[in-house]
């Protein structure tokens, strides 16, 4: 059988069309993962008693098993026995949650490494001319380690967006469903799957340039101030 470029250009645009799920998703899942990662590394960098420990294994749950499996378990397993407790949930927002958890392990990580990097004596000084531990983390601390943790943030980030390809599994009807549903209409699996790469590898080129575009700037920001 030979590869048919007509079919792979023809379905181009649906490819684009439900791009827009995938740009949707990752786009939440990096906020939220962002928002719980850095609580999650204030509070182990603080060392607060069982809070750290909990987010310990936390961290190392989800960075210890497969995405696919810990989909399965919340949108098959967990949320089925859930289902008189709390509303409906969709699949999307299934998926947003777990893809949210997962990447917020990988986050924090890269930020507690990043903040462990700033020398310690900054929060002494800070915390000596009278700042809590808290503003001297947002207005010192975080600010030079969020600089530090850029390259590491954007490969979670990139990470993320691949990570989205495996939704379809419990039914969110993204780029790779539709890969399939195209791909089934006429046996042109190849091709469809191979527009899927083009569409995907295009998006996180994108955010690749983005990534060194935000570098450079910061590394300005910093030349400008030694």
């Amino acid at each position: 059988m030979n590869f048919d470029f007509e079919f792979m250009i023809r379905i181009v645009p649906i490819m684009l069309r439900y791009s827009i799920v995938t740009l949707k998703l990752s786009f939440l899942a990096i906020l939220l993962g962002l928002t719980i990662s850095l609580f999650i590394a204030i509070v182990i960098t603080a060392k607060v008693p069982i809070l750290s420990g909990i987010f310990k294994v936390y961290i190392s749950f989800f960075r210890g098993t497969p995405l696919m499996a810990q989909l399965f378990c919340f949108y098959f397993g967990i949320l089925p026995l859930l289902s008189r407790l709390v509303l409906k949930v969709s699949s999307f927002q299934a998926a947003l949650v777990i893809l949210s958890l997962a990447s917020s392990a990988y986050m924090a990580e890269s930020l507690r490494a990043a903040i462990s990097s700033i020398h310690r004596g900054q929060m002494e000084a800070a915390q000596s001319i009278g700042m809590t531990y808290m503003q001297a983390m947002v207005r010192i601390i975080l600010p030079q380690a969020i600089k530090v943790a850029i390259p590491t943030l954007f490969s979670s980030f990139i990470n993320i967006v691949k990570d989205t390809s495996l939704v379809f599994a419990i039914g969110v009807k993204e780029m790779m469903a539709t890969a399939q549903l195209e791909g089934a209409s006429g046996y042109r699996y190849l091709e469809a799957y191979v527009c899927v790469l083009f569409v995907y590898w295009g998006i996180t080129s994108i955010m690749g340039l983005a990534q060194k575009r935000i570098e450079i700037r910061l590394g300005k920001s910093v030349g400008e101030t030694l």
